[in-house]
């Protein structure tokens, strides 16, 4: 192979497009449309008046994306889909497709300036870019996402007005984007005092602060309502009046060191294990991550003592070989993936004001003493209170092609709490397909709701495991573990990118790493070595849903 393009798409694992063009790359001009130059490299499909790019854009000739592109480890193939995640082409083979050069001074496919909308905001000027993803260039050559995090950095081409972008750890998003073009997000001088990551929603009722607590704030701090994450409705102080909808999945996170972020860390309250909220608040979800969920496990009003969850103490595992499984008449069905986390943090239905009395289990001790302190802080915002260690996922004797776990569900789903589905895995994986997916195929896996996302899709479940991923904030710090892996993905990512994606690899991987990060914690452990062996560690596999009774050996755990 003598195209630099298809040797760097192979050997980075993704599509990088070289700027520079080797004596046996396609011309610019070897197809029949002299017309369409592109402002960059660019793979071409003049049938379909596609456009691909480095960022993994698809665009049409003018410039408007119109889909992105999913590569396959280890190949030259990518899939086409659409906006929507719809496949426009199921498989497509970049080397065998023509390479336009691109010519940022004279390219035909620019298309109309995108001017930042009314959410859009800094407290310095910046560049406004929509490419991938929404950016703001700053002139000190940061670049950071639309909350202020930053992503990457730029290099300017010398003696032009174009800069090449690059990720942090060095890795291009865009070469050649022209500054003299973009549109300038004029500097508002509005800084974000935040105690913890939050949403940041700003519309044409005003700019909010919105924690995972519910609590909702103006920028300076100040309370101003609470969030209804399962409704998306903000509401005054009253905890009644609507003040605006939000879509929370959509929205931008402010997180410490921020562009326009003023932190000041938690302090908890002397005479409380609840901290109070001037200093304290509960992490929110984040929108970015396949293992990070919405977590609204921070109350507002407290239960009396008299709410408790219901016994499980009749609820005993059977003796040996399968429960039966039965279909919840009436219930929903449907297809999606698997994603995972485990955060540490106090379930969402451990709340009274979630779980409707029927409270999934909490712990102290790290997650080893249950509790009933059921208006007791988390411990990812100051308090105590997390996940028990118990409600890893787990078999039963005589049952190896069942599989049982807890899971976060979409939060539009906020009143599951307690519900069952069954999946059954297809052998796919979301991204790719390799032997780790192929090897769980018709295994079912029954998973309990303990959890909400607020990035959690129609036909996701986001699987409680250890090592699955912090996500946006750790409430596993105290637990004494080790490291806990890539933040979204946790150790499968790790492992993953470690072995180039090589299924056998990343399974080995997977195991060694289990064993080292738990070795003090015997039942975290086998709830990684779960992923592991009998996920066959398949990220994100691909399943056929359906609502089910929840089994005894579930209801045991819940």
């Amino acid at each position: 192979m003598n195209n630099p393009l298809l040797k760097s798409l192979l050997s980075l694992g993704t599509l990088i497009l070289a700027c520079s063009c080797s004596d046996d790359k396609p011309s610019p001009n070897n197809g029949d449309d002299h017309s369409v130059i592109p402002c960059e490299d660019a793979w071409y499909l003049p049938d379909q008046g596609f456009l691909m790019y480095q960022d993994l854009r698809v665009t049409d000739l003018m410039g408007n994306q119109i889909g992105t592109l999913v590569p396959v480890p280890r190949t030259t193939l990518v899939i086409v889909k659409d906006m929507m995640g719809q496949n426009l082409i199921d498989q497509l083979d970049l080397a065998q497709v023509q390479v336009l050069k691109g010519d940022p001074e004279n390219c035909t496919t620019k298309p109309p300036v995108q001017q930042p909308d009314i959410s859009i905001s800094s407290c310095i000027d910046a560049w406004y870019l929509v490419a991938d993803n929404k950016y703001l260039i700053y002139a000190d050559r940061t670049v950071t996402n639309e909350a202020g995090t930053q992503v990457g950095t730029i290099t300017p081409v010398p003696n032009t007005t174009l800069a090449n972008m690059v990720d942090m750890s060095g890795n291009p998003i865009i070469n050649n984007v022209n500054l003299a073009q973009l549109p300038v997000v004029t500097g508002d001088n509005i800084r974000y005092k935040i105690v913890e990551p939050a949403f940041h929603l700003k519309d044409a009722t005003g700019n909010y602060i919105i924690y995972q607590s519910t609590v909702v704030t103006n920028p300076a701090g100040v309370p101003v309502g609470y969030a209804d994450f399962a409704t998306g409705t903000i509401k005054g102080l009253d905890n009644v009046t609507p003040i605006t909808v939000a879509n929370f999945a959509s929205l931008p996170i402010l997180s410490p060191g921020g562009k326009c972020v003023d932190y000041e860390p938690i302090v908890v309250s002397s005479s409380s294990s609840a901290p109070v909220y001037s200093s304290s608040s509960s992490e929110p979800p984040t929108p970015k991550s396949s293992s990070s969920v919405v977590k609204s496990s921070s109350s507002i009003a407290k239960s009396s003592s008299s709410s408790a969850p219901k016994s499980s103490s009749s609820s005993a595992p059977p003796a040996g070989g399968c429960p039966t499984i039965k279909t919840k008449s009436g219930g929903r069905s449907g297809s999606g993936w698997a994603t995972r986390y485990w955060d540490c943090c106090k379930p969402h239905c451990s709340w009274p004001e979630h779980a409707n009395g029927n409270y999934s289990k909490q712990c102290s001790n790290k997650g080893k003493n249950e509790s009933t302190d059921w208006g007791g802080g988390s411990v990812c915002s100051g308090g105590g209170l997390m996940t028990c260690t118990s409600q890893i996922p787990f078999t039963v004797d005589g049952c190896d092609e069942i599989g049982f776990a807890f899971a976060a569900v979409p939060a539009s789903d906020g009143g599951s709490c307690g519900k069952c589905f069954q999946l059954t895995f297809t052998g796919t994986g979301k991204y790719s397909t390799d032997n780790n997916h192929r090897a769980i195929k018709g295994k079912k896996l029954i998973i309990m709701t303990t959890n909400i996302g607020g990035d959690v899709q129609h036909g996701q479940f986001d699987i409680m495991i250890p090592g699955g991923g912090v996500g946006m904030f750790n409430g596993c710090s105290s637990m004494g573990w080790g490291a806990q892996g890539e933040q979204y993905g946790g150790l499968l990512s790790d492992c993953e990118k470690s072995s180039n994606y090589v299924a056998s690899k990343t399974l080995s991987c997977l195991k060694d790493k289990c064993n080292s990060v738990f070795s003090n914690d015997s039942e975290a452990k086998k709830g990684c070595m779960f992923l592991a062996e009998w996920m066959h560690a398949a990220g994100n596999p691909e399943h056929n849903y359906v609502e089910v009774e929840c089994p005894e050996v579930l209801k045991a755990k819940y």
